[in-house]
């Protein structure tokens, strides 16, 4: 099977491939249970056609003996092959969606935003699927099927020669007919068919999360007539897929009948001449059918490997190779983080940064920033939409690079490990995101070592503590996405993970952008008030000042 594509997709397709310990069991098993299939018929053949001499029975013992071990054995070596195939398979499917994650961590989450969320999930798990089909149907059949056939052919040969070549031209020849009508049929659809799944994918994530915006707009139809296409196109792909796979069994079930004549043909004149007799003539009769029955995976396997490799080739792509301009890459040696107790000063001067995927030919979005933050400092930043408010809330916890100066506690932000400066600098974001899950495992990932009574202590605190206890406490739901919580609510949970991960620093960006206006001050109070004595910059475009707020910082225009 020659693989053409390019060393990434190469290198999808080796990772999907079980190492030779767990693979070489894998395969030993897979030529134990074709093998005992053809020594089933072979040996069936023989006590039938040896049975209708009617000699004693002691001369049938043998055969009955070999029918009943290869029928248990063609079964348990099946099992077992099965077992240890597929436990091989999805171990090397855990390294790999393993390796999407760890690619997908250098651009995250900033890096990623021109990714199709539907088509990633897609990619993430369809196309990472369809990869162990490298080891259940392609390598592992098409290994064992090559050592069964030659050995069948070589015991026919020891039979009869001209049967073995008759046996031998006919698997040539039936096995390239039936790759290519699987190619001809199928490679057009099989290459179709992992993108349009994952556009599919992606219409029906974006359809639902965005339905009510939609069916404000009465586009709602159309999106769904989108989708239904994509999936009349999707379904085609398939049954074009479905055709190619019933095309070269057809062939191979040929295969076997034709076999069977070659195999006829090749024993006739020993027969005649008396060096066979009517038992070994008979396994020559029926061993094809089931040397065909095995050829049968050559096929299946290219068919396999060819739609492995498509979804290899999207895996390999899923992420961008290296972080797009504009991402936070490590330091080659960071510098060790200051070790002053309590929150770090933070000091920028001529800050400018642009968002990946704008990158931009219109220039930064933030330019020329001048701001500090004493420690316990409570810090207004606002300023009308479009100023690059948000971009410097991701500067500040180092999602986004920067040019200039940004120091923490004297030290360039650019020298210290990213990671340690989002465990003292916290982003409470404007739309914070809320799992499908309850009230506790929303808490419990800030710090997952946190008691049930120090999660109810940081939901008193930020005010929610009565609202949890009248929904059932800690394991309230909370709904996809926070559906089941209001947008007041939703930051206040977003705090309270803040507070739990005891962030030095607290960047709250927007926190009443989803509330109302009557409830906006009261909230303001409450976050300000829970933060107690942390550092907290507070990132809105509202033109009233908060009580409790010590400084009020003008973002215009670029900087």
């Amino acid at each position: 099977m020659p693989d053409r594509s390019s060393p990434e997709t190469r290198a999808v397709l080796r990772a999907a491939v079980p190492p030779a310990r767990r693979l070489l069991p894998v395969v030993l098993l897979g030529v134990a249970s074709a093998g005992s299939s053809i020594a089933l018929l072979a040996a069936s053949a023989w006590l039938i056609a040896r049975a209708a001499e009617q000699p004693p029975i002691l001369y049938l013992s043998l055969g009955v003996v070999g029918v009943r071990a290869f029928a248990l054995g063609r079964a348990t070596f099946r099992y077992l092959e099965r077992l240890t195939g597929h436990d091989a398979a999805f171990r090397q499917l855990a390294s790999i969606r393993s390796g999407i994650y760890e690619r997908m961590l250098p651009s995250a989450p900033d890096g990623l935003g021109m990714l199709r969320r539907g088509d990633l999930l897609a990619r993430f798990t369809s196309d990472v699927d369809d990869l162990q089909f490298v080891t259940l149907r392609a390598v592992q059949p098409f290994v064992s099927a090559a050592i069964v056939l030659v050995a069948a052919v070589a015991g026919l040969a020891f039979l009869a020669p001209g049967s073995s070549l008759g046996v031998l031209a006919c698997l040539v020849v039936g096995i390239g007919a039936a790759v290519l009508a699987e190619r001809i049929a199928a490679d057009r659809g099989a290459r179709r068919l992992a993108p349009l799944r994952g556009d599919l994918q992606s219409a029906v994530v974006e359809h639902v999360t965005s339905l009510e915006t939609l069916v404000a707009f009465d586009a709602a139809e159309r999106s769904r007539t989108r989708i239904a296409d994509l999936g009349e196109r999707l379904a085609r792909a398939t049954r074009a897929q479905a055709a190619s796979a019933g095309a070269a069994a057809a062939v191979m079930s040929a295969l076997g009948g034709i076999a069977v004549l070659a195999s006829i043909a090749g024993g006739l004149p020993q027969l005649a001449s008396g060096r066979l007799d009517g038992p070994a003539f008979a396994v020559l009769c029926l061993v094809p059918l089931a040397i065909a029955e095995v050829a049968a995976a050559v096929p299946v396997a290219v068919a396999a490997w060819r739609t492995a490799r498509v979804s290899a080739e999207r895996i390999a792509t899923a992420v961008p190779a290296e972080p797009p301009s504009g991402v936070v890459r490590p330091p080659a040696a960071a510098v060790a983080f200051p070790s002053g107790a309590g929150a770090p000063t933070l000091a920028l001067r001529g800050v400018r940064a642009a968002w990946p995927e704008t990158g931009t030919p219109s220039g930064p979005v933030l330019d020329g920033v001048d701001l500090d933050l004493a420690p316990g400092e409570r810090v207004l930043l606002r300023g009308p939409s479009g100023t690059g408010k948000t971009t410097l809330a991701h500067v500040l916890v180092r999602f986004l690079d920067y040019g200039g100066s940004y120091r923490i506690d004297g030290v360039e932000a650019a020298e210290l490990d990213p990671a340690e400066v989002r465990r003292r600098i916290g982003l409470v974001e404007q739309r914070p995101w809320l799992f499908d899950e309850d009230l506790r495992q929303n808490l419990l990932f800030a710090r997952d070592t946190a008691s049930d009574d120090e999660l109810l202590a940081v939901l008193d605190r930020v005010g929610l503590g009565e609202w949890a206890r009248e929904r059932g406490g800690l394991y309230a739901p909370v709904g996809e996405r926070g559906v089941l919580v209001s947008g007041g609510q939703a930051q206040r949970i977003a705090l309270a993970r803040a507070m739990l991960a005891d962030f030095p620093v607290v960047v709250l960006d927007e926190p009443t952008a989803n509330v109302d206006p009557d409830t906006a001050g009261r909230l303001l109070d409450d976050l300000l008030d829970a933060a107690g004595e942390r550092t907290v910059l507070l990132i809105m475009h509202s033109v009233e000042v908060p009580a409790g707020v010590d400084r009020v910082v003008e973002l215009t225009g670029r900087g």
